[in-house]
């Protein structure tokens, strides 16, 4: 069975027992949520399509780890005025798990 789900303003393509990194929740690890926004839900040729979330339908996970994503490097430039900056960036994300999906 699989699932699309919309968390974190981002829609996630999983299936049972995966293991997925999202954009942080609010939640802690170790606790466990139910998503209620699943799009898109169906195992083989049978798949139920929401308008916009199938009812009915929820993805329960558990928070793994909060973790941050791979460095990000910018730098500006400007010719002939010696202007020049850096910056970085790292994404705060969360490592989830898939315990079960109902449809």
């Amino acid at each position: 069975m699989f699932a699309i789900v919309e968390l974190a303003g981002k829609q996630h393509k999983i299936t049972k027992d995966q293991i997925f990194l999202s954009e942080r929740t609010g939640k802690e690890p170790g606790e466990t949520f139910q998503i209620e926004q699943v799009l898109l839900a169906g195992e083989g040729a049978g798949v139920k399509v929401g308008k916009p979330f199938v009812s009915g339908a929820s993805v329960k996970v558990e928070v793994l780890a909060d973790i941050r994503g791979p460095k990000v490097h910018g730098f500006k430039y400007k010719k002939k005025t010696g202007y020049k900056t850096s910056w970085g960036h790292r994404q705060d994300l969360q490592k989830l798990k898939v315990v079960e999906i109902k449809a």
